[in-house]
């Protein structure tokens, strides 16, 4: 490898009490039923976000075939998850909301609303004029639905899964190069400041900030690329007020959005140069490491503000468990996607009931 590959968002990591309540309401309202893995075991390398001891928990990773990335729904299991010592607002650092991507916002709207889903205000306008709303989840985490013309299969669902994530930040400037540098979102599509109509309705959103939305130029390359689509992020300084670590003296693990996860090719390329850009490695499996049904190699490294920013590269996969058609990756051509019915059949992973 000469290169590294970033092939999109593989996931956002979700910390909940209850896997399969959650798991029930994200398939039910995200469309998220395509079931890649499951597995109860114990987190042993992640000591610098655990408390420096292993943890047992309970994890399942949820896709929708639609495109975007997944859900990694985590449980612990031998400790109550915290819930945020205070209430989180836009700003605060860490993910703040993840974005959802939508056909059609007003439609998206109007089925929760029939749903009694928690909408946080009404639909209004971002700063370059798209329309977009926020709603809450059963444990209080906000999403944001947006509009995106990137799918990967119609299954007449009106959403797709994760569109990427607003993400609190203290030094935007730093940010920047962090996101732009590192994860290849280079390109702004808007950097505004001011006090903006849009976020009234959620906690925070009356204070002055400053607020940037990246995307990335160029095409995603890799085996996965086709379904993850195309993402973005959007940073947000609040310029009022001293912002707090969403997960101050929590584990990860701990309730709300825990990480995102990026599928890559290139593992060592990316090692080297986090170490060489000062976001080293912070947890580093370096082989393959077997994850039940999918097997590969994981890192995890902090954004200047100590958002956790998760690595994987994808060794093995399940395409259909029950016949045991899983995909070896570690001998493709890197830069190609995988053919697009070997990626629809994954959906032979659909699940009715968890």
């Amino acid at each position: 490898m000469k290169e590294k590959i970033i092939s999109g968002i593989q996931q956002v990591g979700i910390g909940v009490p209850n896997v399969k309540e959650a798991w029930i309401w994200y398939k039910e309202h995200f469309g998220v039923d395509i079931r890649m893995f499951e597995e109860a075991a114990v987190a042993e390398l992640m000591l610098p976000y655990t408390g420096g001891k292993p943890q047992k928990r309970h994890a399942a990773l949820a896709l929708n075939m639609q495109g975007g990335g997944g859900f990694e729904i985590w449980q612990y299991t031998d400790r109550v998850p915290e819930f945020p010592k205070f209430e989180i607002q836009v700003g605060d650092l860490g993910i703040f909301a993840v974005k959802i991507k939508s056909k059609d916002v007003r439609r998206t709207s109007e089925k929760y609303q029939s749903q009694n889903l928690n909408l946080v205000g009404e639909i209004t306008k971002d700063p370059r004029g798209k329309e977009h709303f926020y709603l809450k989840d059963l444990y209080n985490n906000i999403f944001e639905i947006v509009p995106s013309d990137s799918w990967f299969k119609n299954e007449k669902k009106l959403t797709g899964a994760a569109y990427g994530a607003i993400i609190g930040v203290s030094d935007m400037n730093k940010s920047l190069h962090f996101y732009s540098d590192i994860l290849g979102y280079d390109e702004i599509v808007y950097d505004q400041t001011g006090i903006f109509e849009d976020l009234m309705a959620i906690a925070g959103g009356s204070q002055k900030m400053r607020r940037v939305l990246l995307r990335h130029s160029k095409p995603r390359l890799g085996a996965f690329s086709p379904l993850f689509g195309r993402t973005q992020i959007e940073l947000i300084q609040t310029l009022e007020r001293e912002p707090k670590k969403i997960y101050h003296e929590r584990f990860w693990g701990d309730l709300g959005f825990i990480h995102i996860c990026f599928d890559i090719t290139g593992m060592g390329l990316l090692r080297e140069e986090c170490q060489a850009k000062g976001h080293p490695f912070t947890v580093d499996t370096k082989d393959s490491f077997d994850m039940g049904e999918a097997a590969g190699a994981f890192s995890y490294t902090e954004d200047p503000d100590g958002t956790l920013i998760e690595f994987v590269e994808t060794h093995k996969i399940p395409v259909w468990k029950k016949m045991g058609w899983y995909i070896n990756l570690q001998k493709r051509n890197p830069h190609k996607s995988l053919p697009r019915w070997i990626l629809k059949s994954i959906s032979f992973n659909r699940v009715k009931d968890f």
